[in-house]
């Protein structure tokens, strides 16, 4: 299994944190009422913590220091219940903010998952889904935290670090200076620290999502891999991306711990600090017992704070990099989208034209070079070729999944990049070789394309694709649960049901891409009778490497070299004795 897509890291997104962290945080502004609520909670509580010290200063210097043993018992009377209350509105604010971030999540995740949807097919072509599925899941995942840390720890930390620092120069100018003289070093360490924080959690970022995208696609795979006993290989590849993995998260978090370290130094120089002022300095009888208690537990309260807001710090620096790759995909414009006012296409009625059609996916190599064509109304293409001839680039140009570079294709006069994607494809059948079946039961995934179906027009359409044959057989018929890709079905199984989904939206253009390739001969004589039933009065292209099953088809188009060297029908080509006449040949001697 080749490796490279997995290896290679997606490139990090230069964006201003600030940038990045007023735009993760207006989020939170759509919830004004309840954060609202939550600040007065946290005001009140930090209210309480602040007035703690001085309740105990008071208690030692006043009440015990002269033997006021009711007053003392009146103070601790209100200072437990002012605690209490604290205590049941801690909770309180922790429920709250939880359902507030939640909801928060819940809304980038589900605005993430809209958007990733309108994208179109050069987004998905050069991302394995495992990366994109590491936006959906894990870096969303990570915001929750920092979204509530945001609230419940910033606002709060912030204001008790700015009163405590008010309250310690009121009441002593000399012993807070020395208690917080080791400020400035913090400062200038956690700088040099958060540099290099940020940059070791973007590359384990980039690494996690690489792991998440080979383990995604190794497992999807797996039935490949062990028919050719390559999982010595896989188990070699996987082991090294973890070991990447593993490697820049310790690197990540060593930098991280770093910040916890450098505060826990200046707290403890602080304290030497206050003790040593108050001791040698300022002389032991100028500062009373209540105010050295008073003060010992304001500087706890202040680098406290200090340490919860490193951490925050620490888990900011930590979540922004998925901050970054989230709103990177949002920030992501679809190149095939709807025109500014663009009408609703009107009802097919099926007439397709190119005029002078070129396309490149690399913008490179030309797919298809000056094509020009005309289908009228309810006509069977048959387009054929060798691989990689630009089959089927046609059938995905005519669905709008990617806009040619140069040209024009118009449906019944109408060009299709001037009307609205949703009412253009709501009136194709697209069947590809890829016919992917969705978790479900056999009529859900039937009636995927049209949720209204009536249960009479979901068996009719799968009567008319033959696949009420077997579908009738099976113990639960139509309420029998699939997974994800139909593995209780085979191949053949699964394009019958394919079929069905298809015809069931009465396409008024349809289009087969190798559709047929996994049914047997004599099932795929009967669904042809099925479709040519269905089909009537409708324009089709059928694309199909096995020639015998297009020989109905009102014209046949031999695409090689970028454009279209032969057409005509079937009986006309093999008169021409051309290119179709050889590859007619050659796949019945075969």
């Amino acid at each position: 299994m080749a490796v490279n897509s997995y290896k290679d890291d997606e490139q990090s997104v230069n964006t201003e944190k600030h940038v990045t962290l007023l735009r993760l945080f207006k989020y939170l502004l759509r919830y004004r009422a309840r954060i609202a609520g939550i600040l007065a909670l946290m005001a009140f509580c930090t209210a309480v913590s602040l007035a703690n010290p001085l309740f105990l200063q008071r208690a030692v210097d006043t009440y015990i220091a002269s033997g006021n043993i009711p007053g003392l018992v009146k103070l601790l009377i209100v200072a437990a219940v002012l605690n209490i209350i604290m205590i049941v509105a801690v909770k309180i604010r922790m429920f709250l903010m939880a359902k507030v971030s939640n909801s928060v999540i819940r809304e980038i995740r589900q605005e993430l998952f809209n958007h990733i949807q309108t994208l179109d097919f050069t987004f998905f072509d050069g991302r394995p889904t495992g990366k994109i599925l590491a936006r959906l899941i894990g870096d969303v995942n990570s915001l929750k935290d920092v979204i509530e840390n945001s609230v419940t720890t910033l606002i709060p930390d912030l204001t008790t670090v700015v009163c405590v620092t008010v309250i310690m120069f009121v009441k002593n100018a000399k012993l807070a200076a020395a208690a917080l003289w080791s400020l400035p070093f913090m400062i200038i360490g956690i700088l040099i620290i958060q540099k290099h924080s940020h940059a070791h959690w973007q590359i384990f970022r980039k690494k996690s999502s690489n792991m998440n995208a080979f383990i995604n696609e190794d497992l999807s795979g797996i039935k490949v891999i062990q028919s050719f006993n390559a999982e010595r290989e896989t188990d070699a590849t996987f082991n090294m991306l973890v070991g990447e993995h593993c490697g820049t998260f310790t690197s990540a978090v060593r930098w991280s711990d770093a910040f916890g370290s450098v505060i826990d130094l200046c707290w403890g120089l602080g304290m030497l600090a206050l003790y040593y002022a108050g001791i040698k300095i300022l002389g032991v009888g100028s500062v009373s017992v209540g105010m050295y208690l008073a003060f010992g537990t304001y500087i706890g309260m202040f680098w406290q704070p200090i340490m919860n807001l490193s951490n925050f710090y620490n888990q900011l620096t930590t979540t922004i990099s998925g901050a970054e790759r989230i709103f990177e995909i949002m920030d992501t414009q679809p190149v095939i989208k709807d025109a500014l006012s663009a009408p609703v296409m009107p009802p097919i009625k099926g007439s397709v034209c190119f005029d002078h059609v070129t396309f490149s996916y690399d913008k490179d190599t030309q797919v298809l070079h000056d094509v020009s064509f005309t289908v009228q109304q309810g006509e069977t293409i048959a387009l054929v070729g060798p691989t990689g001839a630009g089959k089927s680039t046609i059938v995905n140009l005519i669905s709008r999944f990617y806009d040619p570079e140069c040209g024009n294709i118009t449906i019944d006069g109408t060009d299709i990049k001037g009307v609205t994607i949703e009412s253009l494809r709501s009136q194709m059948g697209i069947m590809t070789q890829d016919n992917y079946i969705f978790s479900g039961t056999i009529r859900d995934n039937i009636r995927y394309g049209r949720l209204d179906a009536t249960e009479k027009e979901i068996r009719d359409a799968a009567g008319a694709v033959h696949a009420d044959d077997f579908i009738s057989k099976m113990e639960k018929g139509y309420d029998t649960a699939l997974t994800a890709r139909g593995g209780e079905l085979s191949n053949g199984q699964r394009q019958l049901v394919a079929f069905a989904r298809t015809m069931l939206s009465l396409p008024r253009i349809l289009i087969l891409d190798e559709a047929t390739s996994s049914i047997d001969t004599h099932t795929e004589q009967l669904v042809q009778q099925g479709i040519a039933a269905l089909l009537k009065g409708r324009t089709s292209f059928v694309i199909a490497h096995r020639l015998s099953t297009i020989q109905k088809a009102d014209r046949i188009m031999v695409i090689d070299n970028g454009g279209i060297v032969e057409q005509g029908s079937p009986s006309e080509l093999m008169n021409k004795k051309g290119v179709y006449y050889n590859l007619y040949t050659a796949q019945f001697r075969t």
